[in-house]
């Protein structure tokens, strides 16, 4: 009996180990923390950690718990559960979206309750990178902590209770266990953007690449890396702390090629090749240079029925008869017809038709052939700029500007398409509208018209209004004359007949109310002097008496 039982877990044995290794369990906890109550709250990290848990799903994770606005005694919690799924698990992954402080070269998560109003507190009020650590440290293959919370420390006001150092973003990191990655938004001593949309530039990168199929972890934070320092101007560089060994680390296992038929070698390869090149030529005297080669075979049988045709139609030519319309089709395939000039995506129709794999035989062709993934970008764009939702570049990088044209197609089409991903479903619904579904949108004095913006014309007297529509031009209202102040008109001492005296050197006789005189004459009550040089020559100024005192006028 023992040998029996011997030789069936023998058998068992050998199945096991001949089959594939079973799948790895991976776990992750996503936490966002927004709604802050002690210090300025933060737009993003609740989107954030929304779009972080829908890539891992999609990625294929066995847990993905998401945790938003968590107090400290939530936070806890949250990291006691967690710990429960990471015992066995192959990968942890751990992000965080939120505020984070570093105290005396500690780094620390921060609740969306949390007062910290001296530096201690931040021992009973916020989570230290280091528990979080210990929580994902029974991970095999691989424990990895994002943490998008370099922003700018918020608890400015922190009183200090000790020598202890308080630094901008996050200190640097050294994990201390193997295979184990920390990566921050930005590098340490540094602070991150929140961002003007609705992610953050650091998680908009990361949900790009993070899921890639057959993409090696590291290199997928290299290209985020790459991202966010042209989507900053090179103000935010994301760095990753740690290390891994050689293997490559993919959270999408790349998509198998399809298989291939093999059979045996074709003997008669070569004939075939030489074949297929007579017939593309088709005249007489090549297909008699093949049957002298290959004199006898299948092949040779088929080139003589052909050389027999082209006989016949020249002899009928020669008859005057019409060649026999049958007979010329049969005689070689008619030559590949190129369209004029080059049709929109004409390059990449011919890459897709490489790539992706085609029917098999016998299998009807119902539906065009699926494009390959890494075109369905490119693609996507297309047919958003055909509906009238993308104004942007047709480039293949699904980019924010790319994201907000899936987005627009969502409002006005009734789709709930995820935007981070430019997905083949949503590629399909596009292509099914007929028509434009985003409306023309025209600057100011111009209106929409069919596919394009005209300028709006309006009829004599009219001009067009804030609201782009036709109404009356206004008459501009007429100034009215402003009153100029002029000193009032000195009363003469003398009768208006009295005869002009000429001035002297110290006094002064009326003219008409006015007399000239020296520079520095004194007048009478109600006359006027005007100063000339010495020698009588042109007026440089003039001075007014007014109650026997001299005043200037310009």
């Amino acid at each position: 009996m023992w040998i029996v039982r011997a030789l069936v877990l023998a058998i068992w044995s050998t199945w096991l180990f001949s089959q594939p290794a079973l799948a790895e369990k991976r776990v992750a906890l996503v936490m966002g923390n927004s709604a802050y109550q002690n210090v300025s709250p933060l737009a993003n990290p609740a989107n954030d950690a929304e779009a972080m848990s829908v890539t891992l799903r999609r990625a294929g994770f066995d847990v993905v718990d998401l945790k938003r606005d968590l107090k400290a005694s939530e936070m806890r919690r949250a990291l006691r559960d967690f710990s429960d799924q990471v015992r066995d698990a192959d990968i942890a992954i751990v992000y965080f979206a939120g505020h984070g402080v570093e105290i005396d070269g500690t780094n620390y998560l921060i609740p969306v309750d949390a007062v910290l109003e001296r530096d201690i507190d931040a021992y009973d009020e916020a989570i230290a990178l280091d528990r979080i650590l210990s929580v994902i440290e029974p991970a095999r293959r691989l424990r990895l902590v994002i943490l998008d919370a370099c922003r700018d420390n918020p608890f400015k006001t922190m009183k200090r209770m000790a020598s202890r150092s308080m630094g901008r973003g996050l200190a640097r990191v050294e994990p201390e266990s193997p295979n184990t990655l920390i990566a921050f938004a930005a590098k340490a001593g540094s602070t991150a953007f929140d961002g003007d949309s609705a992610n953050s530039p650091f998680t908009t990168a990361l949900v790009k690449y993070l899921a890639k199929p057959g993409l090696d972890l590291r290199k997928a934070f290299g290209f985020a890396r790459d991202e966010v320092l042209k989507a900053t101007g090179n103000r935010q560089e994301p760095f990753i702390y740690g290390s891994l060994g050689g293997d490559d680390v993919v959270l999408v296992p790349a998509a198998a090629a399809p298989a291939v038929a093999t059979g045996p070698p074709d003997p008669n390869a070569a004939i075939r090749r030489d074949y297929e090149l007579a017939e593309r030529i088709g005249t007489e005297p090549v297909w008699d240079s093949f049957i002298g080669n290959y004199p006898s075979g299948f092949y040779s049988d088929l080139a003589r029925a052909q050389r027999d045709r082209l006989e016949k139609e020249a002899a009928k030519a020669a008859a005057g008869e019409k060649p026999d319309a049958a007979a010329a089709g049969d005689r070689r395939p008619a030559p590949e017809r190129k369209p004029e000039g080059n049709p929109p995506d004409s390059g990449r129709t011919e890459q897709l038709a490489t790539v992706t794999p085609s029917a098999q035989p016998g299998e009807a062709n119902s539906r065009p052939d699926r494009p390959a993934a890494a075109d369905i970008p490119h693609l996507l764009q297309v047919e958003l700029r055909r509906v009238g939702c993308n104004t942007g570049a047709v480039d293949g990088d699904w980019n924010l500007a790319a994201q907000k044209s899936l987005g627009l197609f969502n409002k006005h089409a009734q789709t709930k398409f995820d935007v981070h991903v430019a997905s083949l479903e949503a590629l399909d619904a596009v292509r099914s509208s007929p028509g434009r579904i985003c409306p023309l949108i025209c600057q100011h004095g111009y209106k929409a018209d069919g596919d394009s913006c005209s300028k709006i014309v309006c009829k004599a007297g009219y001009e067009v209004g804030d609201d782009d529509s036709c109404r009356p031009i206004e008459d501009k209202k007429r100034e009215k004359p402003v009153a100029k102040l002029t000193p009032p008109a000195a009363k003469p001492d003398a009768p208006r007949d009295e005869k002009p005296k000429t001035a002297t050197s110290g006094g002064c006789t009326s003219i008409q109310a006015r007399c000239a005189v020296q520079i520095g004459g004194r007048c009478g009550n109600g006359h006027w002097e005007y100063g000339r040089n010495g020698a009588g020559g042109t007026t440089e100024a003039f001075d007014a008496c007014v109650g026997n005192k001299l005043g200037s006028r310009r």
